[in-house]
């Protein structure tokens, strides 16, 4: 399967269920992976065949700036709904990175797997 990839895409948000988070927006990383058959758009060597990545870029900077949820569970949830049914993505996985949120560690956060069913 190809892939297609967004590595360490920043975003700030509204996340938490402590009273001090619910104040401030944090910045989180998304990294996504999203099967795509890649064999059309080298073939045609046209954008237009590809899965646009600054698409999918856009649309979860516009859904996470504007979201407001307690876990990052939910939020990656969402997220992964969104790309694969506006996209067409039939694979996809998902890592939510919550920098800072535990001290001595870089970051924490969940990964997701999410597929079609066939």
């Amino acid at each position: 399967m190809d892939k297609v990839f967004i590595e360490a895409l920043e975003i700030d948000a509204l996340i938490g269920i402590y009273d001090w988070e619910r104040r401030i927006r944090q910045t989180l990383v998304f990294d996504l992976e999203m099967g795509f058959d890649n064999r059309v758009p080298a073939a045609s060597d046209d954008i237009a065949d590809t899965l646009n990545y600054k698409a999918v870029s856009k649309r979860l900077v516009e859904y996470v700036s504007q979201s407001d949820f307690g876990l990052v569970e939910t939020l990656a949830e969402r997220c992964a709904e969104i790309v694969m049914a506006e996209f067409n993505i039939g694979w996809l996985r998902l890592k939510l990175s919550k920098p800072g949120a535990v001290r001595g560690a870089r970051a924490v956060g969940v990964i997701i797997e999410r597929s079609r069913a066939t």
